[in-house]
């Protein structure tokens, strides 16, 4: 299925002739527009652009898609203000199991913005880590949406009944703490941070393994020094000068002044992030959320330094 806010983000791109030029004008970073363009290429199957290192250029695919997304978006928007007339006017619930961070950062947002107000939810939340809040997905569970993340093809999993919308991606970066000299931003070989102090996850769990052989896959072998799942506390631990840590971006949004963010070219580890909803349950007002969901975890994936 085609994400509305992915054609029209087409459109833009199309008419201004870059990624960055599109991005300023609906307020999102040139990373993001290009992770909906590839998302709309994946979607539909299509090369849209003939990218180089300086330039995007639409392909005839994305001409004809932008000719059409137009009367598409006109028809979604026509489509909506009539069953709002019809709809019956008491609210929706949506009981939504979300995981912390996005809880922190992303929903807040969403509730702030106007376009949350005209949905009609009345929202019911419940923040926990991803296995839990699927398990609230199953027969008889208490939740109608869940929104989880999963680091590599490990770790979580849900039935087969369960619809998944893919809403963004969460990079992983690598913080060190300020007083060990390096640069913000600076690029050091993934070699070069081998035998220093880390932070790591704790063993066993999914993440900490898909963690481990990509470390190793980089020849680079951490000196353990503290084990930690929370974000917070890794990043208040490094800013002290115990370690480095391995920490997703939007936990970054609130990083404390200790730490420097690296660009490690050989560490490239991202949290996916899936929109999980039983079908019987899926309503336009829901895809709605959703997708204004997607757009703005898309629109905060901004530089952290």
């Amino acid at each position: 299925m085609v994400n509305p806010v992915h054609l029209k983000t087409l459109m833009e791109v199309t008419r201004l002739g870059s990624f960055a030029a599109a991005a300023a004008t609906l307020g999102y970073t040139a990373s993001a527009v290009s992770q909906q363009m590839s998302a709309l290429e994946r979607d539909t199957g299509t090369v849209l652009f003939q990218r180089s290192a300086r330039s995007v250029v639409p392909t005839e695919a994305a001409v004809v898609m932008t000719r059409h997304a137009a009367k598409v978006l006109t028809d979604i928007e026509a489509l909506m203000a009539a069953a709002s007339k019809t709809q019956d006017a008491a609210s929706q619930e949506l009981r939504l199991g979300i995981f912390p961070s996005l809880a922190t950062y992303v929903l807040p947002r969403i509730l702030k913005n106007p376009a949350w107000k005209n949905l009609g939810i009345d929202l019911r939340v419940s923040v926990a880590e991803p296995g839990q809040t699927i398990q609230g997905l199953r027969a008889g569970g208490d939740l109608d949406l869940a929104v989880v993340f999963q680091v590599g093809q490990t770790g979580v999993a849900w039935p087969a009944t369960i619809n998944r919308q893919w809403i963004g991606d969460d990079d992983f970066r690598v913080v060190l703490p300020r007083d060990w000299g390096f640069r913000p931003d600076a690029g050091v070989a993934a070699e070069h941070l081998s035998e220093l102090p880390w932070i790591m996850h704790h063993p066993g769990t999914s993440d900490a393994m898909v963690i481990e052989r990509l470390f190793a896959g980089c020849n680079l072998h951490p000196r353990v020094v503290a084990h930690s799942d929370d974000f917070h506390a890794s990043l208040e631990m490094a800013a002290a000068g115990l370690g480095a840590a391995l920490v997703p971006e939007l936990a970054l949004r609130n990083k404390p002044a200790g730490v420097v963010v690296l660009d490690v070219p050989e560490i490239r580890l991202a949290r996916n992030v899936f929109a999980l909803l039983i079908n019987d349950r899926k309503t336009a007002r829901v895809q709605l959320f959703v997708d204004l969901l997607a757009e703005t975890l898309a629109g905060m994936r901004t530089a952290v330094n």
